[in-house]
């Protein structure tokens, strides 16, 4: 009882300042599923600002002004193959203009599976993501959110992790819980963008499968995280967007899901254009592509 008074002081700390962006971080302590191993993260910029070996899990929270917010909050996994995170190209620069639209940016520093210091790296993904939207619910009241419209954003490996808790969100671990594990990791909607969502050989793409399950990974395995096969009538509506000339994850991946959104009766929303190729993140300079974040922002709005 006294540690979860602790736990209680230690996220309920109300943040007066809503102009400014605050980081949290998603669990007290050592993080679940990890060992002490003194590892450091380590952070490149070259264009794009790469972490890698992530080893304190947190959110970077933006916030809209007081004047134009909507009470909406989208919670952003930014991609990299379950190797890196494209920190800045499809985190922070995403919630910077989600709160020039009046809706919360909230970025997630997910653990990668690939570090050394996880003792079952498939499960910690998904657990720091359940993780970073019961804690934006857990501070909901505080952060002028609606604890009913709060959806999350992925790209690519990211767009994986996405439709991961979009299917899995009630996935529960034998570990030591606290207060912010009871309330529901179930997002009111999703934004998947170039988004890996099969580990079917055809269709996969290699590197975020290796990454996450291992070289040789059990049938059963493959199937549990092709999330295509895992969509079912409490999956939340989706936005998906895709380039026709994607290289790198194919655009069977997002068909796949909004094949199986609608065959469950989910409301969905796919667009695919002809040119962007992967990684566009706002399609600057890319073609029609460019205008994929305006429409995004009309199905938002029209949400039910």
């Amino acid at each position: 009882m006294k540690k979860y008074f602790i736990l209680a002081i230690f996220f309920s700390i109300p943040l007066l300042n809503l102009a400014q962006n605050h980081t949290l971080n998603l669990w007290p302590g050592t993080p679940p599923l990890q060992k002490e191993m003194n590892l450091q993260e380590e952070a490149v910029q070259e264009g794009i600002l790469r972490l890698s070996n992530v080893q304190n899990p947190q959110i970077e929270v933006y916030f809209p002004t007081a004047q134009t917010a909507t009470q909406q909050a989208v919670v952003i996994f930014p991609g990299g193959g379950y190797g890196i995170l494209a920190y800045d190209w499809e985190g922070t620069d995403f919630a910077k203009w989600l709160n020039s639209q009046g809706i919360a940016g909230i970025v997630v520093k997910y653990r990668l599976p690939i570090s050394k210091s996880l003792t079952d790296p498939k499960e910690v993904p998904l657990l720091d993501a359940q993780r970073a939207i019961r804690l934006v619910r857990h501070h909901a009241e505080d952060w002028n959110i609606d604890p009913k419209q709060v959806g999350i954003m992925g790209f690519s490996a990211g767009g994986h992790l996405a439709s991961t808790l979009s299917t899995q969100f009630d996935h529960e671990l034998d570990r030591e819980k606290d207060p912010i594990d009871q309330l529901s990791a179930r997002p009111d909607f999703s934004v998947l963008v170039y988004p890996v969502i099969s580990f079917s050989e055809q269709v996969t793409h290699g590197g975020s499968k290796k990454n996450l399950i291992g070289e040789n990974p059990s049938q059963d395995l493959i199937d549990r995280f092709s999330n295509e096969l895992n969509v079912d009538k409490t999956t939340p509506p989706a936005f998906l967007v895709h380039a026709q000339d994607d290289q790198a994850v194919p655009i069977q991946n997002s068909i796949l899901y909004y094949q199986a959104l609608h065959a469950s009766g989910v409301k969905a929303s796919l667009h695919i254009y002809p040119k962007g190729g992967h990684g566009f993140a706002f399609g600057r300079n890319r073609g029609a592509v460019e205008n994929w974040t305006g429409v995004l922002l009309d199905w938002i709005k029209n949400l039910e």
